[in-house]
């Protein structure tokens, strides 16, 4: 299959892609909230769609104990252990640290066996490096408001229509 006919196919399945010298990018849209923070849409195995604050800055991706309640219950998280996190304000806080399935990321990036930080309540859910680091290398554009990832597995819906490259 030509690289064209693979290009073309890709933009009629709503992904945009594109090549880099590292390979494949797809791009998955961020949108800008009021106190300049950007958001994406992800969906933790299987529970409903949720925002994600991008947050390059935290070490790991966090979830809530609403989120993490919803992952118990279908057998989707494991317990690894409990980290002291510090956070933005300097204050510590003893969180425990779960393993999830998998996290998929603006519908087109599915990335599998994420250490995710659990905090209290229903908190703000936030993308952090445990996460990106398996999309690597990654992008954050703020012109466009993009993230440009890599390494991600086709969401259910694309690997309908998977395309071979042999």
């Amino acid at each position: 299959m030509s690289i064209e006919r693979i290009l073309v196919a890709m933009v009629c399945l709503g992904c945009t892609a594109s090549f880099s010298a590292q390979g494949l990018y797809v791009s998955v849209p961020m949108h800008l909230k009021s106190a300049k923070t950007y958001y994406v849409v992800g969906q933790i195995a299987g529970t409903d769609p949720d925002e994600f604050m991008v947050d390059t800055g935290s070490s790991y991706t966090t979830i809530n104990e609403s989120t993490l309640g919803k992952l118990q219950a279908k057998g989707n998280s494991q317990y690894l252990r409990d980290l002291v996190a510090i956070l933005a304000d300097g204050n510590e806080l003893v969180v425990p640290i779960y393993r999830i399935s998998n996290i998929e990321i603006g519908g087109v990036c599915i990335l599998d066996n994420v250490e995710v930080a659990v905090f209290p309540a229903k908190t703000r859910q936030i993308l952090g490096l445990s996460a990106l680091r398996k999309a690597s290398p990654f992008q954050f554009s703020v012109n466009p408001p993009e993230l440009r990832l890599s390494n991600c597995q086709a969401s259910e819906s694309e690997q309908s229509t998977t395309l071979d490259f042999s």
